[in-house]
C-alpha cells in the first residue's frame, strides 16, 4: 500500500511556483503572440479557410514562448526549427505512407529523430508532424507557408514582449567563454562536478545549462544564509584590532606583526577611519619575494631606517599599504563575505561602524568558527 500510495503521488501537480503578476503576463504575451502571428499569416494568404494559413501547434509554441522563455524548448530555433523540420517529417510521411497510423508515428518519430539531431528538440514540433498526417497534407511548400511563418511571427512577438515584460528572450543557453572553468560559489561542487551530474542524468532537462549553474549558486548561497541565519558581521568579529597609522614606521609594524601572530594590520587616521591595510605580503613584495636566496637580509634593510630626510627606500606603513581596502558594515550579514573569502582571496576584512569607523575585524577563522558553530 505504501508503493501504491507513492506511486499515485507522482500523478498529483506539483505548484506552478508563479505569482498572479506572472501569471498575467503570461496570458497577455500568448494572446498577443497568436493575435500578431494570426493577423499578418492572414494578410499574406489573402483568403482561404483558417488551417490555410493558421496551424495548431502554435498554440502549444505559445505557451513555451511566453510561459516558459527561460527554457531550451522555448527558444527561437527551437520554436522555427523544430515546427518547420517536424512539418516536412509528417507532409513526407503522410505522401509515402498510406496507412495513417503507421504514418502518424512514422512522423512523430522522425520529428523527434530530426529535432534532436538539429538541437531543435521542440515539443509541439510532433503535434505539427502528426497535424500533417491527420490532414493528410502531402505539399511541401505547406511547411514553409504557414507553418514556417507562424513560427517565425511567434518568436518575434516573443523577442519583443519578453523583453518588455522584463524576461530575457533568447535566453544563453552556454556559459560565457571560460566560465565554466570557475567554481560555483558554493566550493561544493565545481562546473566539471556539474557536467558530470548532467551526463549522468542523460536525460532532457528543461532548463538551460547557465541557468541551472546561477539556480545552483543561489540554492547554495541560500543553505549558507540557513546555517548562518542572521548572524552579523558584528557578532563574530576580532573587536578592538591592532591597528597602525600611516606613519607608522616598517619595522614597528613588522614587530607588531610578529610579536602578535597576526598577517594583517588596518591602517587607520587619527578618526579612526580606514585609509588601508598592510599585510605580510606587502612586506615580502617590497623584499622582492621571488628571489629565495638572501630574503632575510633584504627584508632587515627594508626594516632598517635609513635616517635621510629623503629616501627611494619606502620607511613608514603608507608607502607600502595596500590602499584598496574591501570592507564590511557591523550589520552585514555574514553569509555574504563567504563568496569574498573563499573566490576573492581576502583574508582580513575590516569592519566599521554607523560612523564609517574601524570597529573590528572579520578573518577566515572568525567564518569557519562561525559556520562550525552554526551546523553543530
Amino acid at each position: 500500500m505504501r508503493r501504491l500510495r507513492v506511486w499515485l503521488a507522482r500523478w498529483l501537480p506539483g505548484p506552478v511556483g508563479i505569482d498572479g503578476h506572472e501569471t498575467w503576463r503570461t496570458v497577455a504575451g500568448a494572446g498577443a503572440g497568436i493575435l500578431f502571428a494570426a493577423v499578418f499569416s492572414r494578410l499574406l494568404a489573402g483568403s482561404g479557410p483558417v488551417g490555410s494559413w493558421l496551424v495548431a501547434p502554435l498554440g502549444a509554441s505559445a505557451v513555451l514562448v511566453f510561459a516558459l522563455p527561460a527554457s531550451p524548448l522555448a527558444q527561437p530555433w527551437a520554436v522555427i526549427g523544430g515546427n518547420t523540420l517536424s512539418a516536412l517529417a509528417g507532409i513526407a510521411c503522410a505522401g509515402l505512407i498510406s496507412d495513417p497510423a503507421l504514418a502518424a508515428a512514422a512522423a512523430v518519430a522522425l520529428a523527434v529523430l530530426l529535432m534532436v539531431q538539429t538541437r531543435s528538440l521542440h515539443p509541439p514540433g510532433g503535434a505539427a508532424a502528426l497535424l500533417m498526417v491527420l490532414t493528410h497534407t502531402t505539399q511541401f511548400h505547406f511547411a514553409v507557408f504557414p507553418v514556417l511563418l507562424n513560427s517565425l511571427l511567434l518568436v518575434c512577438m516573443g523577442v519583443l514582449y519578453n523583453s518588455l515584460t522584463g524576461r530575457s528572450y533568447p535566453r544563453a543557453q552556454l556559459l560565457a567563454p571560460g566560465a565554466g572553468l570557475q567554481p560555483v560559489h558554493g566550493r561544493g561542487f565545481s562546473a566539471a562536478d556539474l557536467d558530470a551530474a548532467l551526463a549522468h542524468y542523460n536525460q532532457v532537462v528543461d532548463i538551460s545549462r547557465a541557468d541551472l549553474h546561477a539556480l545552483l549558486e543561489h540554492a547554495e548561497m541560500a543553505a549558507y544564509q540557513r546555517k548562518l541565519g542572521v548572524l552579523r558581521c558584528g557578532e563574530v568579529m576580532s573587536r578592538a584590532p591592532l591597528t597602525v597609522q600611516f606613519g607608522t614606521p616598517l619595522k614597528e609594524a613588522w614587530d607588531l606583526m610578529r610579536d602578535r601572530r597576526i598577517k594583517a594590520l588596518p591602517v587607520v587616521d587619527r578618526a579612526m577611519h580606514v585609509v588601508g591595510i598592510v599585510t605580510n605580503a606587502d612586506f615580502m613584495r617590497i623584499a622582492d619575494l621571488d628571489r629565495h636566496e638572501g630574503l632575510g637580509e633584504r627584508l632587515r634593510q627594508v626594516l632598517r631606517a635609513s635616517g635621510l630626510t629623503h629616501s627611494e627606500q619606502p620607511e613608514v606603513v603608507g608607502q607600502i599599504m595596500t590602499r584598496q581596502v574591501r570592507v564590511a558594515s557591523e550589520d552585514r550579514l555574514l553569509s555574504d563575505l563567504v563568496p569574498v573569502f573563499s573566490d576573492d582571496g581576502h583574508h582580513h576584512i575590516p569592519v566599521i561602524d554607523g560612523q564609517q569607523k574601524l570597529a573590528g575585524m572579520i578573518t577566515q577563522t572568525d567564518v569557519v568558527r562561525a559556520l562550525y558553530r552554526a551546523g553543530t
